[in-house]
């Protein structure tokens, strides 16, 4: 059971200092993933450069838009109210590129697209929480386990510099990455209070700096941004709307609100808190509409992000709030230029060696989801298990293994976190069986994660990750 205590320090409303810095670390964990997206998808479409810097801005201030959605909520109706924090999906990359570059579509087409596509998996909500029985703590560990470890190379491309540098894999760019994970250990490990819970901001900092002493940050485009700049919805056009492209968007929409319902689990994990069914069905409620949200303001699809989950198990401080001041900040970044510039000079190798310790969180969480599984008893979970991961790492480990299949896949076939969840929910069915009880009981619909007495045990006695004060 979740204590009182347990729900008041999600709620907690700390001092706005701490509030505002604390929010600060969240938006610099996430920061290089969240323009990651718009500066691949826009390079692939050949966007001039004043349009792809309205897809970054746009594309900010989504992220924070949509992120007061989740952890404020609206009404009973909207926002799952923990502390999440929502940035572009990468699941959608390809398609995304493929449709923008569709002669008879282009950007308009695009968003069209991801418009309906939201509208789509909202109008389908019902269906989609029925469905949550197919994810017991077997199927969310192995997905979260298989997400943390993909997002892992990622974080080791970005601590070896980058995905566009020539001297990838320079002994600087470890250097850094590597003094960012040691500065990030050493503060929380021996920094008291609320100065431990600013570990990741303190590595962050420190690697700027010291790249910054080397001559290898630029802040020279600061002075040239304006100083303010508003985003305007629609600003490529009316949206055109093409079934195959909606069809197409809507997939890639599903798959963002699948990795959700594993991150949900893992944030409800990390905080010790019980998630009920009407909590999974406002969270999936505001990544279907953050989608709507995204293609409105010229953006993309978005999702939870997994940093930010992994943050908050490192730091312990659990309060939404935080991700609400985090929210405003991302929207001061997306209508204040000089900011978004100031953020975006930190390089990508100091982000990355933060990143190592926030995916590694997302592996860890799904360790600790598979706890309550019982492998000793039922040989068939062991073997669901290493299936799904094997079938989920198969993008990660190899980018061309599914180069000869049909263009209309690649939103299933190149996402890990969905080929290991397709495979786990298969198997789970055909080796366990289907029960519905297994993760939706009792009247007042809660979801939880272990089925029997056994499992119950073992996630209640699970080590869980104190508030920090």
């Amino acid at each position: 059971m979740e204590t009182t205590s347990g729900r008041n320090s999600i709620d907690a409303r700390l001092p706005a200092g701490r509030t505002a810095t604390l929010g600060l670390q969240h938006v610099l964990v996430m920061y290089a993933g969240a323009v990651t997206v718009p500066l691949i998808v826009g390079g692939a479409l050949q966007l001039p450069p004043e349009q792809l810097a309205i897809l970054i801005s746009a594309d900010l201030l989504c992220c924070g838009l949509i992120s007061l959605l989740q952890s404020l909520g609206i009404g009973k109706w909207i926002g799952i109210r923990l502390p999440v924090m929502m940035g572009v999906s990468y699941a959608g990359i390809a398609p995304m590129i493929a449709i923008g570059l569709n002669p008879e579509l282009g950007l308009p087409g695009l968003y069209g697209s991801i418009i309906a596509g939201g509208l789509v998996c909202l109008l389908l909500m019902p269906v989609i929480i029925r469905a949550l029985p197919l994810f017991p703590p077997l199927v969310t560990g192995a997905t979260l386990l298989s997400l943390g470890t993909g997002l892992l190379s990622v974080a080791i491309t970005w601590a070896g510099g980058g995905y566009t540098v020539t001297d990838f894999g320079s002994p600087f760019y470890i250097a850094i990455a590597a003094l960012v994970l040691l500065v990030t250990l050493l503060v929380a490990r021996f920094a008291k209070g609320f100065f431990g819970s600013l570990s990741v901001l303190a590595g962050i900092v420190a690697g700027t700096a010291v790249a910054f002493v080397f001559g290898k940050v630029d802040f020279s485009g600061i002075g040239q941004a304006p100083m303010i700049e508003m985003v305007r919805p629609l600003q490529f056009g009316m949206p055109v709307f093409d079934v195959v492209a909606i069809l197409t968007m809507s997939l890639i929409v599903l798959i963002t609100m699948i990795e959700s319902i594993g991150l949900f689990f893992s944030l409800g994990e990390i905080l010790g808190h019980r998630i009920t069914r009407d909590e999974f069905t406002r969270g999936l409620r505001a990544d279907a509409l953050g989608a709507t949200i995204g293609g409105l303001f010229n953006t993309f699809p978005y999702t939870s992000y997994a940093q930010n989950i992994g943050l908050v198990g490192i730091t312990g401080i659990r309060s939404r709030y935080v991700c609400a001041a985090a929210g405003v900040i991302l929207i001061l970044l997306g209508l204040v230029p000089k900011i978004a510039y100031a953020v975006a000079a930190i390089p990508h190798y100091v982000l990355g060696g933060a990143a190592i310790a926030m995916f590694g969180m997302v592996a860890a969480s799904g360790v600790r989801i598979l706890q309550s599984v019982d492998f000793r008893n039922n040989r068939h979970n062991t073997l669901i298990l290493a299936i799904s991961l094997g079938i989920g790492l198969i993008p990660t480990m190899s980018s061309k293994f599914f180069s000869a299949f049909p263009d209309y896949l690649t939103p299933f076939l190149h996402s890990g976190v969905l080929l290991t969840a397709f495979t786990a929910v298969v198997l789970n069915v055909i080796f366990n069986g289907f029960n519905p009880r297994d993760v939706l009981l009792g009247d007042d619909s809660t979801v939880r994660q272990p089925a029997g007495d056994e499992a119950a045990a073992a996630l209640a006695s699970a080590p869980r990750i104190s508030q920090t004060s």
